[in-house]
């Protein structure tokens, strides 16, 4: 503590010459690790014998045996280490996404009011405001302005996913060999543009009735954009999942398209899912508007009971409660009737324990009560925080 200030700095690079060597061995030749070895010890005879002259002599000598040690090998540039250092960071941004934590945008509409999914609003005449304001939109709000006009007398001709990492997209191509790309999914384009898919009987091809005259308006209007979730990759490891909680899972081995996708509004195919976790294994579910029974009992978790009392926004958009599975009843669901039992399997090889998952918005969510049960070898994690937009009213951890 005492030390004087040579003695102190002295001390510092024979330690430091030692990592060197340690952090350098496999380009260092023997007899340089021997020599910097050599001038460390004579450091360090020159620190206990308390002398200040030969400790500098000492610690010069070290200092330039070191500097030459690799007098070949080349010097990053400035560049150089910043390629480097962005390389790091995206192994490391991979990493927490793949084992910690990884975002994930909302497209569709099957949890609101408690998650929001891109929504479209065209309106006739709309005019965007100054770009300050369509800037703070963004920013706060996740609201793009988004005004396209028809460059030729066209006709739909084919409606693609574009979508990539977190951005959602849908392309639209057109009988003049243009097309345009928007930020929303193929189902919410659709109905916001009035495209109606329609089956060629002759051909058997899918055909779009959707015509627009040269100049005339695409859409107009505002798109806003999904929550972007963050979801906790990790617990699900520690502890069993809960039901109640909001959690996110894959669709492998999922049947989520068919009639039953092209019956919902706002759903789409997807490679992950958003709901609520409604059972866990053991569980035997049934439905009897507005209640959800499990295990003979009306589910009490908060979450399941804001849906079940559609108090506010809930009664708004889902004023019926809990819902059972609606459409062509010769087409078998777990939960298509009143009452009608689903259990969930228990006793089950790893990875094949069985869940539920129901949405917020149940009369516009494609779930557990169409396609069946959540293997345990779908789930993601649950999602843990609404991250943007902030002025959505979701932001904070999610429950």
């Amino acid at each position: 503590m005492f030390a004087p200030k040579w003695k102190k700095e002295a001390k510092l690079l024979y330690k430091g010459a030692k990592k060197y060597i340690h952090y350098k061995r496999d380009l260092l030749k023997e007899d340089r690790i021997e020599e910097i070895e050599s001038r460390r010890a004579d450091l360090l005879e020159a620190i206990k014998a308390n002398d200040k002259a030969k400790a500098e002599e000492a610690s010069k000598q070290l200092r330039n045996t070191c500097e030459k040690a690799l007098p070949n090998f080349p010097q990053q540039s400035a560049w150089e280490e910043n390629v480097e250092v962005i390389f790091v960071a995206l192994v490391v941004a991979l990493g927490l996404r793949a084992y910690v934590v990884q975002p994930f945008r909302i497209p569709t509409n099957s949890m609101q009011p408690t998650l929001n999914g891109i929504n479209i609003t065209a309106e006739d005449g709309y005019e965007a405001p100054w770009f300050g304001k369509r800037a703070a939109d963004f920013v706060l709000r996740g609201r793009s302005h988004t005004h396209i006009v028809a460059e030729n007398d066209c006709k739909v001709t084919g409606v693609r996913d574009k979508s990539w990492f977190l951005f959602t997209r849908t392309e639209v191509s057109f009988s003049d060999g243009s097309k345009v790309k928007i930020a929303a999914p193929e189902s919410e384009t659709m109905r916001a543009l009035k495209i109606y898919p329609i089956r060629n009987p002759k051909t058997g091809q899918v055909e779009f009735d959707r015509s627009f005259e040269k100049g005339k308006t695409i859409l107009n209007g505002t798109i806003d954009a999904g929550d972007l979730v963050l979801v906790d990759k990790v617990s699900y490891h520690f502890r069993t999942p809960t039901r109640g909680e909001v959690f996110v899972f894959d669709t492998r081995g999922i049947p989520t398209g068919g009639r039953d996708a092209a019956r919902m509004g706002d759903q789409a195919e997807g490679t992950h899912y958003i709901k609520r976790l409604a059972g866990v294994p053991g569980d035997t579910l049934s439905i009897a508007p507005p209640n959800l029974w499990v295990n003979g009992k009306i589910a009490q978790e908060p979450g399941i009971q804001r849906v079940i009392q559609a108090e506010g926004l809930y009664k708004r958009l889902n004023p019926n409660g809990y819902e059972i599975a609606r459409g062509d009843l010769n087409h078998p669901r777990p939960l298509g009737a009143i009452n009608q039992q689903f259990h969930l399997k228990d006793q089950a090889p790893p990875g094949l324990r069985e869940y539920a998952a129901l949405g917020d918005n149940t009369g516009n969510s494609l779930d557990s009560r169409y396609w069946g049960s959540v293997k345990e070898f779908n789930l993601a994690g649950p999602a843990l925080f609404s991250l943007w937009p902030i002025t959505s009213g979701h932001w904070g951890f999610i429950r």
